[in-house]
């Protein structure tokens, strides 16, 4: 079943749901939005946020990748391995219509390529590795480093779940596990990359603009309260 369109095919409505969100509420969130989406009754949509500290593991997540500690873990439908999401990094979850698969997971890493370049760090993709990285120095024993990743789920022609950017996230969140589930890889972020704080709040504005210019489409605001109205 292909979903219908909304009122305007070439929408997007940016919804801000704020910090400290916690990730079985934003995941019930999606859930809705994609039922409406799909009956046509909502135009495409991404929502935005911090969470509240979590782990949480896609479908191809390996038991070694989890918390050796006992941390809990959530189990997701998304693709992917096993990630943490928190304070200081920026979600978002885009809920759009799409035809080809790979090429909207690129488009979700080229606006991450582009957000970063415009602090001024160089990131890029890697082959045979999801997300977006800087580069590493193998004479200086610097591996290289995850800022941003992506794990999509595909249903009826919609998605959901998203990418996740690091921006002033404690990296020590990332010790309990094995981010993306490759080994000798390091995880960094926008604050890292350029010796100074770069909050999520700061990068809201120029992630929306990136991410409706990779995807093609005009943005608008939706606050949060008027999402399951229409």
């Amino acid at each position: 079943m292909r979903p219908r369109h909304g009122v305007d095919p070439l929408a997007l409505a940016i919804v801000r749901l704020g910090v400290d969100v916690p990730y079985e509420q934003a995941w019930a969130l999606q859930r809705q939005v994609h039922g409406k989406r799909v009956a046509g009754e909502l135009t495409d949509t991404v929502l935005l946020l911090e969470h509240a500290p979590v782990y949480t593991a896609g479908r191809r997540a390996a038991p070694h990748e989890r918390p050796a500690d006992g941390t809990p873990v959530i189990d997701v439908d998304r693709g992917g391995r096993v990630t943490w999401h928190g304070p200081g990094q920026l979600v978002a979850y885009p809920i759009v219509a799409v035809g080809d698969v790979t090429t909207y997971v690129c488009r979700l890493e080229e606006a991450m390529i582009q957000i970063c370049a415009d602090f001024g760090v160089v990131a890029r993709r890697v082959s045979g590795r999801a997300g977006v990285w800087t580069s590493g120095d193998p004479g200086l024993g610097l591996p290289d480093r995850q800022i941003g990743a992506v794990g999509i789920r595909v249903s009826r022609g919609v998605t959901m779940h998203g990418f996740a950017l690091n921006c002033a996230n404690d990296p020590r969140w990332f010790d309990r596990i094995l981010p993306c589930g490759i080994p000798d890889v390091g995880v960094t972020s926008l604050s890292a990359e350029t010796g100074r704080r770069i909050v999520v709040d700061e990068v809201l504005p120029i992630a929306e603009k990136r991410l409706s210019e990779s995807l093609g489409m005009q943005p608008f605001d939706l606050h949060e309260e008027d999402l399951m109205r229409r």
